[in-house]
């Protein structure tokens, strides 16, 4: 299988979920991991590349107001699916689906279970609030790797992407997480039947 993904933290979890969805498939090649535009210039040529290899496309939709069938269509420029594409989104980031294994995460940073939503699907800038749980945490760690630096120009802190990396391999659990969003529910569920 090849994964097409944004971003290292997206390489996690699409690896997460294939390893513990889908062992029997292999994964041979990751591409992107050069943002949303890069995926959505590649997206037609996957799509036919997916008429004979596997395809994992994971991406963000950003915005709650998009439709992702619709984007769908755009990216694919009305083309039929190729038959061996999986094309899902995170709503709205992939951070909504990390933060939907709630248990996992509140005992990650150490904070109440209570502070994380119950539908993740619904937070507008899941990204901002890991680093605001991360600001809460009784680990010094959490917050020296995970918070910006005061007066920097960065939006997470410096090792923000290998600590999440490394919690998604470690701690989180799909099925688990599936429970409080749609769509990693959806997404566990075509990676089930693909």
């Amino acid at each position: 299988m090849i994964l097409a993904v944004e971003d290292i933290l997206s390489e996690s979890v699409a690896r997460k979920l294939v390893n513990s969805i889908r062992p029997d498939i292999t994964i041979r090649i990751v591409l992107g991991k050069k943002g949303r535009g890069y995926l959505q210039n590649k997206a037609l040529e996957l799509n036919r590349s997916a008429s004979s290899t596997d395809i994992f496309l994971l991406a963000d939709l950003d915005n709650q107001q998009e439709c992702p069938a619709v984007l769908i269509s755009s990216w694919l420029a009305s083309a039929p699916q190729g038959p061996r594409l999986l094309f899902r989104f995170a709503v709205t980031e992939i951070e909504s689906w990390i933060l939907a294994d709630r248990e996992a995460f509140a005992d990650f940073l150490r904070i109440p279970f209570e502070k994380l939503p119950q539908q993740t699907d619904t937070i507008l800038q899941p990204k901002e609030m890991i680093v605001n749980l991360a600001r809460k945490s009784r680990l010094k760690k959490m917050k020296t790797d995970l918070v910006p630096r005061l007066g920097g120009t960065a939006s997470v802190g410096p090792l923000y992407n290998s600590i999440m990396s490394g919690f998604v391999s470690e701690h989180w659990d799909p099925e688990r997480a599936k429970t409080s969003s749609a769509s990693l529910f959806k997404a566990i569920d075509r990676l089930k039947a693909f």
